[in-house]
C-alpha cells in the first residue's frame, strides 16, 4: 500500500458542541450558573475520525454540513486534523448542534438538532466511491439518514471493505438488514439491550448485563446475527462477542477491562473507543483482535481526561507515553 493511500473511509455526522460545565445538573425550571464554557466540533462520525486520524491512520470523512459560520469552522479543523473531508453543503438546513452538561464527575446529559445531518444524500455517498476503493475499513453510526449509512454500507461490500457500525443512537428503522451488512457492531449496553428487544424480542435490563455470565452474555450476541459484536460498558470495560470467525483470539468470547484513569468528561470516549478501533483493524490487519481491542480501551479512557469531545481525542504518541507499546 502506497504510503499516501487512504486506510479509513468514515460516513457520519458533524456536531457544533457547546459544553458547559456545572456543579450539577439544573432541576426543572431552574436557572443554574455555570463553572466554565467551551465550544468545538464533535458529533459521533466527526469525533471517530479525528480519534482515527490520530492514531495515525489515513482517513476519509464523509458528512455533511449547513452553508454558515459553524460548517467554515468545521471545514477548517478537519483540514488541520489533515483529513479528507468530504462535505456535502446543505443551503437549507444548518450545521448541526448540541447542548452538553457535564457535571464534576464526568457525567453528562446532551440536547442534539442534527440538523444537516439528516440530510446526507445516498448519491453524494455514492460520488465518493474513490475513497471506499483505496480503503481497508468502514465506519459508520446511525447519526444520519439511514439511506445514506445504508449506501454506504452496501458500498463498502462491493469495495470489500471491514464494516463497522456503531449502532448509535439507536434509529427507530434499524431492522436486521442492516445489522446483516456488517461484520462489526459496537453497542454501548443501552443500544445492546434495544437491539436486543427491537429485532429479536428479547428483553434485557441494560443495568444487568455487567452481572451475567460470559458465556449467556455471548449467547444474546449472537442472537444479532452480526460476525463480531463488541459491547463497550463504560467503566467496566467491553465484552467481545465473535461468531465463526474469532478474528485471530484464541477465544470466541472474553471481557477486557477498562483503563484507570482520572476522568473529568466522559463526552466522546465511545467514539474515542470507535476511532481507535477502526485504525488498529485497518493499520494492524494481521494482530489478534483482542490486541486492537486494548488499544481502543486507551485511547477511549485517555480520551476522558480533557474536556471536550473532537479535541480530547488522544493521539498515538499520548497513548505510547501512558501505556507503552501494544
Amino acid at each position: 500500500m502506497s504510503s499516501n493511500r487512504l486506510e479509513v473511509v468514515v460516513v457520519g455526522s458533524y456536531v457544533q458542541d457547546h459544553v458547559w460545565l456545572a456543579d450539577r445538573f439544573p432541576e426543572t425550571g431552574e436557572t443554574l450558573a455555570a463553572n466554565g464554557f467551551t465550544t468545538g466540533p464533535g458529533g459521533k462520525g466527526f469525533n471517530q475520525a479525528v480519534a482515527c486520524r490520530r492514531q495515525d491512520a489515513r482517513v476519509a470523512f464523509i458528512g455533511a454540513l449547513g452553508d454558515d459560520h459553524l460548517g467554515a469552522f468545521a471545514r477548517d479543523f478537519a483540514a488541520r486534523e489533515a483529513l479528507d473531508a468530504r462535505w456535502q453543503t446543505c443551503p437549507t438546513a444548518p450545521t448541526a448542534a448540541a447542548s452538553i452538561a457535564v457535571d464534576p464527575r464526568g457525567a453528562n446529559r446532551i440536547l442534539v438538532n442534527l440538523a444537516a445531518n439528516l440530510e446526507l444524500e445516498e448519491a453524494f455517498v455514492a460520488a465518493q466511491a474513490d475513497a471506499f476503493a483505496q480503503a481497508r475499513v468502514l465506519l459508520c453510526q446511525l447519526e444520519n439518514d439511514l439511506t445514506a449509512v445504508r449506501a454506504a454500507l452496501t458500498l463498502g461490500g462491493q469495495h470489500g471493505l471491514l464494516r463497522v457500525l456503531n449502532p448509535a443512537p439507536v434509529h427507530r428503522d434499524v431492522d436486521a438488514a442492516l445489522l446483516e451488512a456488517c461484520d462489526v457492531i459496537t453497542p454501548n449496553e443501552h443500544e445492546f439491550v434495544q437491539l436486543l428487544e427491537r429485532l429479536v424480542g428479547e428483553r434485557v435490563k441494560s443495568d444487568d448485563l455487567g452481572l451475567l455470565d460470559q458465556a449467556r452474555l455471548h449467547a444474546l450476541c449472537r442472537k444479532l446475527g452480526v460476525p463480531t459484536v463488541v459491547v463497550t460498558l463504560g467503566v467496566a470495560g467491553c465484552f467481545v462477542s465473535h461468531g465463526e470467525d474469532t478474528r485471530g483470539d484464541e477465544a470466541p468470547y472474553y471481557r477486557v477491562a477498562a483503563e484507570r484513569v482520572k476522568a473529568i468528561d466522559t463526552v466522546g470516549a465511545g467514539d474515542a473507543f470507535n476511532g481507535a478501533l477502526a485504525a488498529a483493524l485497518a493499520r494492524n490487519v494481521d494482530a489478534a483482535f483482542k490486541r486492537k481491542i486494548r488499544h481502543a480501551n486507551r485511547v477511549a479512557a485517555l480520551s476522558t481526561e480533557k474536556i471536550g469531545a473532537s479535541i480530547a481525542m488522544p493521539t498515538r504518541a499520548d497513548v505510547v507515553a501512558r501505556f507503552g507499546e501494544e
